[in-house]
Parts: C-alpha cells; structure tokens; sequence
C-alpha cells in the first residue's frame, strides 16, 4: 500500500522527514518497505502491512498512527456534517444479511469531466490513474479515508433505486473491465430492479457506470460481510483495491464521514447539488470491550508503563475509557475500525509497540513449576543441530495416513501387536478426507513431502523427522494406543555444496548411512552395526538392519521400485527410520578430552582384492583387536569394482594412520608396523594386496 507523504501532512501535522517517518512507523510495527521520491516534493512510503491492520489501509489510518507518536490532532477532513435522512426511503432495500449497512446519495447536476491537477496528482503518487472527476472522487476518499465507495448513473438504473440481494444463478454482468461475468446465488449483488448492476464490494458495471452525458448521480457507500467479499472474489478470481480492504475489514461506523466526504468534493469540483441522503443500518453494531490490568503490562514484556501513560497512549489510539481510572482492571472501549484487538495482551502490544519494541527487557518471563527440559531433550536438540548442519530440513508431517500404507512398509521391532485383528488405531471421523489411519510408520509423510518438493521442481531434498507412531495395545475395548517415538530421513538428489547452483554428484546409499552415523554421534552412542537384510519397502541388496550390540533399532536403505513407482519417483530415494526411544534408552557413551597430539602422522592407504561378502567393518573391527603398535586411526577410502577385478571379488581401499605421542615416528618403523598389518589380514581374511 502506497501513502503520500504531502497527503498525509494535510490530515496531520509532524515535523519528521519522510525517512524520519518510516523508521518511527516501522519501529511501532506499522512496516515501511520503501521511501521513493515523488514529483519534486513528495515521497511515498510504501507499507508492507499485515492482514489483521486493516485500518492503515488509508492515510487517515496511518495519520491516527502519527497521532499516537506524537500526540498531535488530525485535521478535519469535512467542512458540512450532514446526517441521513430518518424518513422511509424507496431509494434502497437490502434482501440479504450480508449487508450490514447500506447508504446511498443522490447528487444531481453534476458535469463530468477530466479531474484538477491537484487530484491527478495525489491519485498518481500513490498509484491510481485517473478515469474522470466522479471515479477519481471515489478513488481518492478510499485512499484517504480507507473506505471504498461506488458511483453509479441514476439515470441508467431500472426504476432509479438499489436492491442488495444474493445473484441468481446463471446472472451475468459486464464488469468496468468490460469482462461479462456469471454470477451464482453465493454471491451478493448491487440491483436496480432488472438485473446486477454492481458485484458488492468488488466492482461496479459498465451499463450502470459514470460517463460523459451522466448528470445525476448515485453514491453507494456501504459495508458487507468480509468472509462473502472474500469468497466472491476467489470464485471471480477478481481482486480490486476495494475487495482487498472489504476483505480485511473497514469501519462500519466511517461510511457517514466518507459520503459526506465525496458529496463535498462532488460537489465543488463537478457542480452537483446533494439532494437525498439514505442510511439503512439494520442491525447497530456493539462496540468490543476489553479490560486491560496496568500491571500486565510489567509482566509480560518487563517494561514498566505508569498507568496514566497507558491511558495516553490508548487514548491516542482512539480507545475509550470505561469506568474507574482507579480500578484494578482498566475497561477500554475499542474503537470501531480496530477488527484486530479483542483480548487483554492485544492492548499490552498496543502500548508496548508505542512506547518502542526495544524497551522490552532482556530477562526471563516467571515460570510457576513448568518449562522444565525432559531428561533426554538435550539429546534431542543436539541430533536436530548435527542434522540440519548436514543440510537436512525437518518435516512436522500429519499423524494421519492412508489405509493403503497398512502393509508397505516394515515397522519398528516389537511394536505392533501381530495377534490382533485390528493391530492399528482407526479415526471414525477423518479430519482429512481417506486419512483414517494413526500412522504406525514415519515414513509415507515424508515420502508425502519429497512428492511435493518434485512437484515444485526441488529435486535435491534432505529430510528428518522425530515424532510419534501408533499402535493398537490389546483387544480390551477402550484400551489406550501404544506410542512410541521415532526418528526417521528421507534424502534424494545431489550432493550440493554451499553456494554452489549445482550438485558434485548423485547422493547414494552411503551419505544416508552416514548421516544416520552422525545422528547416533550426536546422540552420544557406541558405533552401530549395519547387517545386509531383505526389508520389506527397501530394495534388496541396497537394504541393511541396524543393531546396536544384538538390539534390532532399524532400517536403512534405498526404496524399493513398486513404491517409488506409486509415488511417481523417477531418482532413487534412499530412507531410514529407527526407534528412538530405544537409543534414547541405551547407555551414553563417556566423552572423554585429550590434547592435540604434539608430533605429526603417517598415513598409509592400502587396497586390497577381497571377497564380496566381506565388509569394511569386519576388517575395522579385527585390526583394532589386535592393538598394532603406533596405529592411531583406520578409515574407509573407496570401493571399487569393475575392469580388471574379478566379477567375485571387488577393491577396498582403507587407510592405516601412524602416530607416536613421544616422537616424530621414522619410515623405517611405520613400515615394520603395515607390513605386519597386511600379513595379518593376509592370514586371517585371505585377501590379497593390489599393489606391490
């Protein structure tokens, strides 16, 4: 939204600079986005506003701010208070209870033509083009004053009167825009006594529109039921600057002060004469009250605001006093075009954004006996930071899933009761239309949420999630559902880098072990064991079970093809889910601290030909048996199978690393210890070096 800076200046006076101005407004949360010089004087602020402040959408709206920051007084806008007439007027009738309120102005003899230069140019700095005198009217008081309003030529209405009513099926209109719309009966209509002549609160039509031979004039200002505005816009898929504020919210009390704000300038700038003035208001709004205790204030943000500055500022802010100054709790009456404010902590924010975000103190607010951290919530917090460290993003998906789901996926060890008939939970009224199911498994959300990053073009997604499986318990009718908690990843694409647009290379089985590695470090447990297995929604021979000693904790590889076929995969997708609960439950490992070693290493890489079946791991595991003197570290470095290696046998590249904490180690004696750990593997595994 665009406000202008010498307009706003005419409802207010204040003696800051246009950059002065934004960085007040945007410090009591009245957002400037930008501050662009307009003509040679002007600038204009424009506002990124949220939905629930509906009443900045004007420049009376952000003048009413001003006030508040300076105390200053707003500028009457309107020279001639005139009321509505209380007599029966055939003039207007509303048939539909989305109307609230309803007014209607005849002006006769006005003389159409272009707009003065003074009006082209407001209109222009804040984003209107000009259209004629009476449109650009209309356009400028809703600018100003935040309410929409619609001129129609009385002498193009069947019958010179309104009904407000709800749209027959099938009823067209030719809209301003010259597009013909369909109409349904959801939708609420503005009527001469044959047709549509205006969708409500959206936009006029042609037929019934100001143009060069109009002399007599009709001036709607009303307000309608936001939910039906909104609703009828989306249908139309019709957005107008009236639609936005109607949608958000405008002050039913306002439209008297608006149409006598247009008549005036109707009259002066185009000659007509106010002859009839209707006001239907079927049923008086009732003004919200909320009580509002001084010393809240102190407790929720730690500033301590005198209660007689509380009354200044909402005073300000044009909220009313209701009752005893002295009382415990202060009652205010809010002012008709706050939609916003409805509970005790909507004022305390009132106050505390005018008084200055930053004189919020940093301290703890008072907890009574809660917020304590569960004993495992540090754990918890230190796998979610290792994960997103590795480029992860954490999914919160639905505990409801699809009945097709039941049997696709294999679940956590020992937790749903084979024996029974019924070994799942079953919703009797789905809150997502087929998702019936209290999902036993991680896993189909996060395959949900991959599908719907392809679908938005993402193909490099890393996903985790901790949350809660369910269960049947027994056969016992009203027994509680068993849950236990589990984690569990989902990862596809490439292996991307920092800042860089595209992936090194194609993620694979071993980054989604290794980032499971990395989730147990960061729980603080022994290294695990990954044992080839056949698990049921995993790809055979690129599926593994993880132990932890002889516990069963979960599984880990790549999605078999008739799942990735049903969700439309068309790249690997590698998964892993384990139970949480169970690691949670394991013993930690002690850390333990030693200095950096003084005396530099010896590295030596190694491949040999091994058989297939035998695994890095088992080589890892029976060199740190025998306890080689000066070898300090054993990593993996590759694997390789293809020429030159016989179709059994495959090359494993493992690193051997040397360190003395005494010495600077000599070749001659790093050597005497390789040697004798490639005879050992020689002896014990029959494999065979590579290179000589």
């Amino acid at each position: 939204m665009n406000i202008s800076y010498n307009w706003l200046k005419e409802l207010i006076d204040f003696d800051f600079s246009a950059q002065e101005l934004a960085e007040k407004l945007t410090n009591a949360g009245v957002a400037v986005d930008s501050v662009e010089p307009f003509g040679e004087d002007d600038y204009v602020l424009t506002f990124d506003l949220t939905s629930n402040r509906s009443d900045c959408l004007s420049h009376l709206g952000i003048a009413r701010e001003v006030r508040a920051l300076t105390g200053n007084h707003l500028k009457s806008l309107v020279n001639t208070e005139r009321i509505p007439s209380d007599k029966p007027s055939d003039l207007v009738r509303i048939e539909a209870s989305d109307c609230y309120r309803f007014t209607a102005r005849i002006i006769k003899g006005v003389k159409v033509g272009s707009s003065p230069d003074w009006l082209v140019r407001k209109l222009e700095a804040v984003g209107e083009r000009s259209i004629n005198n009476i449109a650009d009217i209309t356009n400028y008081v809703m600018h100003e004053l935040g309410q929409p309003m619609h001129a129609f030529d009385l002498d193009r209405l069947e019958g010179s009167r309104i009904i407000v009513r709800r749209a027959r099926k099938g009823e067209k209109i030719k809209t301003l825009d010259g597009v013909e719309r369909t109409l349904d009966d959801t939708m609420l209509a503005i009527c001469d006594v044959c047709k549509p002549v205006a969708i409500a609160g959206i936009m006029g039509g042609e037929e019934s529109g100001i143009c060069e031979e109009t002399t007599n004039v009709l001036l709607e200002v009303a307000y309608f039921d936001k939910n039906s505005i909104r609703q009828t816009s989306r249908r139309l898929k019709l957005s107008t600057q009236a639609s936005y504020r109607f949608e958000r919210g405008v002050d039913i009390e306002n439209l008297i002060q608006a149409s006598n704000r247009a008549t005036e300038l109707i009259c002066e700038i185009a000659g007509g004469v106010d002859v009839e003035f209707v006001d239907i208001y079927p049923a008086r709004s009732s003004r919200v009250t909320v009580e509002l205790r001084p010393d809240r204030v102190r407790e929720l943000t730690g500033v301590n605001v005198e209660r007689e500055e509380i009354l200044r500022i909402l005073s300000l802010l044009g909220f009313i006093l209701q009752g005893d100054f002295s009382s415990d709790k202060l009652s205010f009456e809010v002012p008709s075009w706050r939609h916003d404010i409805s509970i005790e902590e909507d004022l305390i924010e009132e106050v505390i954004r005018i008084v200055g975000y930053d004189s919020i103190s940093e301290e703890l607010a008072p907890s009574f006996g809660a917020g304590e951290y569960q004993p495992n919530e540090a754990r918890k917090r230190n796998l979610r930071k290792v994960l997103t460290d590795l480029g992860f993003s954490e999914a919160i998906c639905y505990s409801f899933i699809d009945i097709s789901h039941d049997e696709q996926f294999e679940l956590a060890s020992n937790f749903v009761n084979e024996g029974l008939d019924e070994k799942f939970i079953t919703l009797k009224d789905s809150i997502i239309e087929g998702a019936v199911r209290m999902r036993p498994t991680l896993l189909p959300g996060l395959l949900d949420s991959i599908r719907r990053n392809f679908n938005y073009g993402q193909r490099n997604v890393r996903l985790f999630e901790i949350g809660r499986a369910f269960a049947a318990l027994s056969k016992e009718h009203g027994a509680f559902p068993v849950e236990r908690e589990l984690f569990a990843i989902a990862m596809t694409g490439g292996y991307m880098l920092q800042n860089k647009a595209l992936p090194i290379r194609e993620l694979d089985f071993y980054d989604a072990k290794g980032a499971l590695e990395a989730a147990f470090d960061a729980l603080n447990l022994p290294e695990p064991s990954f044992k080839p297995e056949n698990v049921r929604h995993l790809r055979t021979g690129q599926s593994a079970a993880i132990y932890f000693g002889d516990r069963r904790v979960g599984t880990l590889g790549r999605l078999s093809d008739s799942i990735a076929q049903k969700y439309k995969f068309r790249q690997p997708v590698f998964v892993a889910e384990v139970d949480l609960e169970l690691l949670l439950s394991l013993e930690e490992e002690k850390v333990f601290y030693k200095k950096l070693p003084s005396f530099p290493s010896i590295v030596r890489d190694v491949a040999f030909l091994v058989s297939k079946n035998l695994s890095f791991a088992e080589i890892r595991r029976a060199i740190k048996e025998q306890e080689f003197p000066l070898l300090s570290r054993i990593e993996f470095v590759e694997v390789y199978e293809g020429r030159e290696i016989p179709e059994d046998m495959r090359s494993l590249t493992i690193r051997l690393e040397y360190r003395s904490e005494e010495r600077t180690l000599k070749e001659e004696e790093v050597e005497a210890v390789n040697e004798a750990v490639i005879e050992f593997l020689k002896a014990s595994f029959g494999v065979v070096k590579r290179f000589s």
